[in-house]
């Protein structure tokens, strides 16, 4: 995206102070600015409008903003980023993981809200720049455009989070890859120092991808260094 001005920004917030104050925001930064108040508004300008980004807020009116969530993202990639009085590390996951790409816990910075918002934005433009992109390896083929992966020609289910650590991992076969690098290409900047969410879903991959879980072979722990899959 060439600047802010070509970029629209759908804010989902029933509460209208922080709606001024995020809208206000965006638009004194060049973005242009849709609004929701509503669950159901959100939905119908999600997919009418199609925003370059969705700013969602999770106490809505009419609708739990995790269950939203996952309705837009099986509507859409566009990047999605969590606005939320809710600061608890089991809220942040269950969101990331229903397919929100962040998280900001109110209170927040202009500064940090912008940033976080450049950043989805990059990733969603190298997400559309990759065309067809299919990585195999040890039998697991993962078509990157489809969001699908399949063992030995079964189908494997993952979540976002799962697929997008996957996808890092099997574009660097035989490579160990950083926790740094890791958190931040799946979780974002702002995650790095949180290695207990890799803990977590390597564990949760392994067990869906690896012969032998609790002995894994595919996927490989380099102690205190990162992880990678083992070369063929």
């Amino acid at each position: 995206m060439s600047n802010a001005g070509d970029t629209s920004v759908l804010v989902v917030e029933d509460e209208r102070p922080m709606r001024e104050f995020l809208s206000t925001t965006l638009a004194a930064n060049g973005y242009a600015v849709q609004e929701a108040t509503t669950a159901a508004e959100a939905l119908t300008q999600a997919t009418t409008r199609v925003p370059d980004l969705i700013l969602l807020d999770l106490g809505l009116p009419d609708r739990d903003g995790l269950e939203l969530t996952r309705e837009l993202r099986r509507a859409s990639d566009v990047p999605i980023i969590v606005v939320s009085a809710r600061g608890r590390e089991s809220d942040k996951v269950m969101v990331l993981d229903a397919g929100a790409d962040d998280y900001l816990t109110k209170p927040f910075g202009t500064r940090e809200l912008l940033a976080r918002i450049r950043v989805a934005l990059r990733h969603a433009s190298a997400r559309a720049d990759e065309g067809r992109r299919v990585l195999s390896a040890h039998g697991i083929d993962v078509d990157v455009p489809l969001r699908s992966v399949t063992r030995h020609g079964e189908p494997v289910r993952l979540t976002p989070l799962e697929f997008k650590l996957l996808v890092v991992l099997m574009s660097n076969v035989g490579r160990v890859v950083t926790h740094r690098q890791l958190l931040s290409e799946v979780w974002g900047s702002a995650y790095v120092r949180q290695t207990h969410y890799l803990r977590i879903y390597m564990g949760r991959l392994r067990a869906k991808l690896d012969p032998e879980p609790a002995r894994p072979r595919l996927l490989v722990t380099e102690p205190g260094v990162g992880y990678r899959i083992r070369a063929e």
